[in-house]
């Protein structure tokens, strides 16, 4: 088992920063590809970014690329996500999650899943 543990969501206004975090325990975190996700009630769940192992490959949504960068300490079992410039449609419950495959755009790939962390943009 491996538990994900996100913090930092919160109220920001449109333009401003947020730093996501998402902390890992249990089974290994070694060779972990790491993905963070966000949902929109009664919406589909959706990538946002997908990191390797190694930092070595990065992946992005057209819709955050150039604003958000996501990151990674295995030393601490850390995922970060950095988001800048952001907007209102950014609102939405962010999810980190972890498999052993590689990065992949859809959530049935993820094995593990945080309990999501809610961040609000105000116009």
């Amino acid at each position: 088992q491996v538990q994900l543990v996100e913090f930092g969501g919160g109220l920001v206004q449109a333009g401003g920063s947020l730093r996501l975090s998402c902390a890992a325990s249990g089974r290994t975190f070694t060779r972990s590809t790491m993905g963070w996700f966000r949902q929109v009630p009664g919406t589909v769940r959706e990538f946002v970014a997908g990191i390797s192992w190694s930092s070595d490959s990065t992946y992005y949504a057209d819709s955050v690329k150039g604003r958000f960068t996501i990151s990674r300490d295995n030393a601490k079992n850390t995922v970060y996500l950095q988001m800048n410039s952001l907007k209102p449609e950014d609102t939405a419950i962010y999810y980190c999650a972890a498999n052993w495959r590689g990065i992949y755009l859809t959530p049935s790939a993820y094995d593990y899943w945080g309990q999501g962390t809610q961040v609000t943009v105000s116009s």
